[in-house]
């Protein structure tokens, strides 16, 4: 195959990834005691937090820590809102969060998603007697405790508590909870920052093969090269990186 038709080659989508842990992970860690300082309690979860390697690990963790964490939480999600009202879950610590979530239709009006918007916590006391909230009651999830861990215009990132009894959730776990989303959300950044950093460092080799790659195959110097590479990513509206890549690939396995 000629380079020219390497470089026309359009980038694939990709699927968003999910993840789910199993419920004795994190059997070491027990549920929040109430003769251990609160601080205490958070500092250690922090270090579990900024222990992980990527967005992805930090999100795993955060909702295992927040089931022991949190009084009165039997299962745990984070997931995104979007304006639509559509939701798609990242995280949870048992499959009857992803039922609760993504299980109900993108047209169905979600009361505590809706009010997210406009504050930073949202709450359900019982499902069965909280109008438009039947999806919850028949999963036997009576309470819901939902708070904000990064917004914009178009999207929500929350996570998620849930209880199987009604009004499991006073404002000692309020509280808890809201302090322990501060410590996620700057987890959470600081592991984006680092899968960033690394995947610029990647991304630069990457460049720098495919561009000795065209210097060979089209007998031309480096500035050459890449600024072949540059016009195409413009003229087929792929990403650099991912035009390199396949550069690349298509060298190593013709």
């Amino acid at each position: 195959m000629c380079c020219g038709a390497l470089l026309r080659t359009a980038g694939r989508s990709c699927t968003p990834k999910r993840f789910v842990v199993a419920a004795s992970r994190f059997s070491d860690l027990p549920r929040f005691p109430d003769g251990l300082e609160l601080a205490e309690a958070l500092t250690a979860a922090a270090r579990r937090l900024h222990d992980t390697s990527s967005p992805e690990s930090t999100l795993d963790t955060a909702v295992r820590l927040a089931v022991d964490l949190v009084p009165g939480a039997d299962h745990v999600g984070i997931s995104v809102i979007e304006r639509n009202n559509g939701r798609r879950t990242l995280a949870w610590t048992d499959e009857v969060v992803r039922a609760a979530e993504d299980g109900a239709p993108a047209s169905e009006h979600r009361p505590y998603w809706h009010r997210l918007w406009t504050a930073p916590v949202a709450a359900v006391e019982d499902s069965e007697g909280d109008e438009g909230e039947d999806t919850l009651a028949d999963l036997g999830l009576r309470s819901v405790l939902s708070l904000r861990l990064r917004a914009d215009r178009r999207r929500l990132t929350v996570l998620t508590a849930y209880a199987r009894k009604p009004r499991a959730f006073d404002e000692t776990a309020l509280r808890i909870g809201r302090l322990f989303t501060a410590h996620v959300g700057i987890a959470l950044d600081s592991a984006t920052v680092r899968e960033q950093l690394t995947e610029a460092m990647r991304t630069r080799d990457l460049i720098g093969q495919a561009t000795g790659i065209l210097m060979e195959r089209l007998d031309i110097d480096a500035a050459g090269a890449f600024d072949s590479l540059v016009r195409a990513s413009q003229r087929e509206n792929v990403k650099l990186r991912d035009l390199a890549r396949r550069v690349v690939d298509a060298h190593t396995n013709p």
